[in-house]
């Protein structure tokens, strides 16, 4: 393991660092969306019948939605109170496990569905982590990924213009400066890096049928009905912009399966 991985500490009890982990409307919302691009990779009404496993569930609500979905769901995360509120509230739906994801307690080929959204840039060794989903997503199952990226223009964790483009001296001094804290922790991957971290998997990029066909992917509360109408050029020329890139990756070859749309997937 290289030196920086050494370093870092695991983000113990991360529900009760980030309030957002907490919000349940915010993060049902973000489920629909993710069952949505899922359902289309998939070309697949519902998820009844798959098994799912969501990376990094924290308090569980992403993998209540998964569940309610029709999926047979397990959640994985190291934060214990978040996992402890998750088992109060959905334990009946969904199997919580405390376990890193470093080292997952399942069999190989376990999953259909793994959802790893806005997690590799928290973890020790993201590397690690994406052999292990690599390991129990079954070959023709889906990944879902939300993955921030270096360049992004406002760092989201705390809304501060290009704080994740800083050397790691230079953005703690950032977070010192702002009042916002003493240490940057996170870790992002340039656009090419995180190509690199998922090289294993058969990668569809989604982000553009995303932006220009929100409604069926349930991003209108965030998307503005204008973007269905800008070219497909264009969109493109703004991809670098975008904070978050929706990909799905896939176990082995294959092609997405859902209706046509009018930006679609794009192999990366």
């Amino acid at each position: 393991m290289s030196e920086p991985h050494r370093e870092r500490q695991e983000q113990l009890a991360y529900s009760e660092l980030m309030d957002k982990m907490l919000d349940e409307q915010g993060r049902r919302t973000k489920a629909r969306k993710i069952i949505a691009v899922l359902r289309h990779a998939l070309g697949v009404s519902d998820l009844s019948g798959l098994r799912a496993l969501d990376v990094g569930c924290s308090a569980g609500f992403i993998a209540d939605e998964l569940a309610l979905a029709g999926a047979e769901t397990v959640g994985v995360d190291i934060d214990e109170p978040g996992l402890a509120a998750a088992r109060h509230r959905f334990g009946e739906r969904v199997n919580f496990e405390l376990a890193r994801g470093e080292a997952m307690p399942f069999p190989d080929n376990a999953f259909d569905i793994v959802v790893f959204n806005h997690i590799y840039e928290h973890v020790v060794d993201p590397e690690a982590v994406v052999a292990q989903i690599r390991r129990v997503l079954s070959p023709q199952g889906a990944l879902y990924l939300g993955i921030g990226h270096k360049h992004q223009i406002i760092e989201p964790h705390y809304t501060l213009p290009l704080l994740s483009w800083l050397p790691q001296p230079a953005a703690d001094r950032y977070l010192r400066l702002t009042g916002k804290g003493e240490h940057y922790y996170e870790r992002y991957y340039t656009r090419g890096g995180l190509k690199r971290l998922f090289g294993a998997f058969d990668v569809w990029d989604y982000t553009l049928p995303v932006l220009a066909d929100a409604r069926a992917f349930a991003g209108d509360d965030l998307i503005p009905a204008w973007a269905a109408r800008i070219p497909e050029r264009a969109l493109a020329a703004a991809l670098p912009l975008v904070p978050t890139y929706i990909w799905v990756a896939f176990g082995s070859a294959r092609i997405p399966t859902g209706p046509p749309l009018r930006i679609g997937p794009r192999r990366i």
